[in-house]
């Protein structure tokens, strides 16, 4: 079985996820995250698009109800044996099909841990499983409790970590070897997903973010391409992925030549990564790293012009987003312990003179302090 841990990793995975229903009088849990069902069994697939539910049993039991289209995608990624079908038809009731699963594991009148912040389980779905389960047993959230102690990382998830680290290395290297005067993003984008390609990776849990001219001002992906000016400026941010855990880079590179605002807000963005990244030490919390992030932007005079969090930690993720908790916004009192992996980015967008400037770097926390993944430092490059 093509597994990417051994089977005691997973089995240690579940017994604290067990001890964690123990500790909350919980019978079970229905987990409806792909990232939970993923770091708990192996489980890989995007097709929690659609209804799936992998119950757990505070005894360790593990039972999955899915898609036809997944069963054989379960057996062959996951160590989850009991999988059970739920039918696709114009009246399906994958809620209903859940409750005759959770009747034959004898759930009846039991207290169900229920993860509900998560793609993994939309609105309609959720609506259907209450609904099916409104008097066969009690259900009680369970959000947040996987996140946590997928934020603190084993030996063998940070060697995934340290791998997607290299291969974002490489993205950044074909970047700027495209980078200048008349380079075409489609180009720059392409080079840089295929150098993860090339070297083992994975798709990443969101988009590439790539934006120049004005577009380098924006913190998302949009359709849409260009060709770069003999003067301009253009916005990368982009994490390789490696069995699905991902490391991340942020960059603003200056074409032609960066202007004196370019400058200057470099320079505050790498004395404030600085700042932030002096925080990453065991003790400290998300709020300490942002109150740095403010610190030193807002004395440069960049308080309108800097984002309200500077960061998030990393971990194995599915689509629409790379992003786990904690976050680093103002006042999270999210204590950071070590093998916890966390990526820091110091945007600032200047609509007024219509520059932009981001710095951005994935670190792993260590026992005294910190470890930044990258071989690239972190001076202005101007193409």
């Amino acid at each position: 079985m093509p597994f990417h841990f051994p089977r005691a990793e997973y089995d240690s995975r579940i017994a604290r996820a067990a001890a964690e229903l123990t500790a909350r009088k919980l019978d079970g849990a229905l987990l409806f995250a792909p990232e939970s069902h993923y770091w708990l069994t192996g489980y890989d697939t995007f097709g929690f698009c659609f209804f799936q539910c992998l119950y757990l049993g505070a005894d360790g039991r593990l039972a999955l109800l899915t898609r036809s289209a997944d069963l054989r995608q379960a057996r062959h990624t996951s160590i989850i044996e009991d999988i059970r079908v739920w039918t696709d038809s114009a009246d399906a009731s994958p809620g209903e099909q859940l409750r005759a699963m959770l009747e034959s594991l004898g759930a009846r009148r039991t207290r169900l841990g229920i993860e509900t912040a998560t793609q993994g389980l939309t609105h309609a779905n959720g609506r259907a499983v209450h609904q099916a389960l409104r008097d066969f047993c009690g259900l009680i959230t369970f959000d947040g409790v996987i996140e946590a102690l997928r934020a603190v990382k084993s030996e063998a998830e940070l060697a995934c970590v340290r791998r997607a680290a290299e291969l974002a290395d490489d993205a950044l290297d074909a970047a700027t070897e495209l980078v200048g005067p008349g380079a075409d993003e489609g180009g720059i984008l392409a080079a840089m997903q295929g150098a993860v390609f090339k070297g083992g990776g994975d798709y990443p849990g969101n988009e590439f973010i790539i934006g120049s001219g004005s577009d380098a001002l924006l913190c998302r992906y949009k359709s849409g391409r260009r060709r770069l000016d003999a003067e301009d400026q253009i916005t990368l941010e982009f994490a390789g992925s490696f069995r699905r855990y991902h490391s991340a880079l942020m960059r603003t590179l200056c074409v032609g030549r960066a202007t004196p605002r370019h400058r200057a807000l470099h320079a505050a963005c790498h004395d404030a990564l600085l700042a932030c990244e002096a925080e990453l030490r065991p003790g400290r919390t998300a709020g300490d790293v942002f109150a740095a992030h403010a610190r030193v932007l807002d004395a440069a005079g960049l308080a309108e012009h800097r984002l309200n969090a500077c960061g998030y930690s990393l971990g194995a993720r599915f689509t629409p987003s790379w992003m786990d908790p904690p976050m680093c916004y103002a006042a999270n009192p999210f204590v950071l312990v070590p093998n916890m992996v966390m990526f820091l980015h110091m945007i600032v967008m200047d609509s007024s003179s219509g520059t932009a400037m981001t710095l951005g770097r994935t670190s792993v926390i260590t026992g005294a302090g910190s470890d930044v993944l990258s071989r690239h430092d972190i001076r202005l490059l101007v193409f």
